[in-house]
């Protein structure tokens, strides 16, 4: 494809979107010229990065089908990217068959297309907002109308605090979200880290520097503080292929590494 098809008004092309370049990554069609100008100067230095971001994929469905068994029954998935099926409200409603999902991306055409796509899905909506300002999200009426913050949340912040930058308050995000949930909440989270190979970083970097797509790369000990509150759910911070694989899933090594984990509020 040339270019986005029917791109709604307000979608700017000039410049590369995470959520159009993670599309393009998992093998979708929702993206720019520029989007997989991107991807693949990540892919010419980092093979592998398909696998991670598919790996990334695959832990968020591991990680939410572990929230649903723990009775959760409605999510609010920050950066949520362009529509993949399974979506969260698919992969929780297998066990939790009236589980409420809250999209939220700051890209308009993930607006677009979530709305177009989840139309006849009750109790799945999508809010245009920016994960940077979490106390417009949660005082948005249109998620009081679907979350009850009375009851255990999830909240998934999955390949997105590393868009966020240190001085615009990564950890204050978290942190705001904390002093919401319930106890018994979750909170699930994955992030690239600066273990990854240094050249592949320093090439995506530079790809992306000054774009809505410059990324922030945390050590380990960085990551972990985003779960300051909560007690990690077994194996704790680990590469996402490693977190509760199942067994058909193959070990792989990456240049690449993005981190995830669970955390449960106390």
């Amino acid at each position: 494809m040339s270019e986005l098809k029917r791109v709604p008004d307000g979608i700017d092309t000039s410049v590369p979107s995470s959520a159009r370049v993670y599309d393009y990554l998992l093998g979708g069609t929702d993206n720019s010229a520029l989007d997989r100008m991107v991807a693949e100067k990540l892919l010419s230095v980092a093979p592998d990065a398909r696998t991670v971001a598919r790996a990334t994929r695959a832990f968020l469905a591991r990680a939410v089908r572990y929230a649903a068994s723990q009775g959760i029954r409605q999510y609010v998935d920050l950066g949520a990217g362009l529509p993949t099926s399974p979506s969260v409200h698919e992969i929780a409603r297998e066990s939790v068959p009236d589980a409420r999902v809250v999209y939220v991306d700051y890209d308009p055409l993930v607006k677009v297309r979530n709305d177009a796509t989840f139309a006849a899905d009750e109790g799945v909506i999508t809010l245009r907002r920016d994960v940077r300002d979490p106390e417009a999200i949660l005082g948005d009426p249109d998620l009081r109308a679907v979350v009850d913050f009375g009851e255990p949340v999830a909240v998934l912040l999955l390949g997105v605090l590393h868009f966020v930058s240190d001085d615009e308050g990564a950890h204050d995000i978290v942190a705001a979200w904390r002093g919401r949930m319930a106890p018994g909440s979750h909170v699930i989270i994955s992030n690239l880290t600066a273990d990854s190979d240094p050249e592949a970083l320093a090439r995506l970097a530079a790809a992306t520097a000054g774009s809505p797509a410059e990324s922030t790369f945390r050590s380990h000990d960085e990551l972990a503080r985003f779960f300051d509150g909560f007690t990690p759910v077994a194996p704790g911070l680990v590469p996402v292929q490693e977190w509760r694989p199942s067994p058909e899933e193959p070990a792989i090594g990456a240049k690449v590494v993005v981190e995830g984990g669970v955390g449960v509020l106390s």
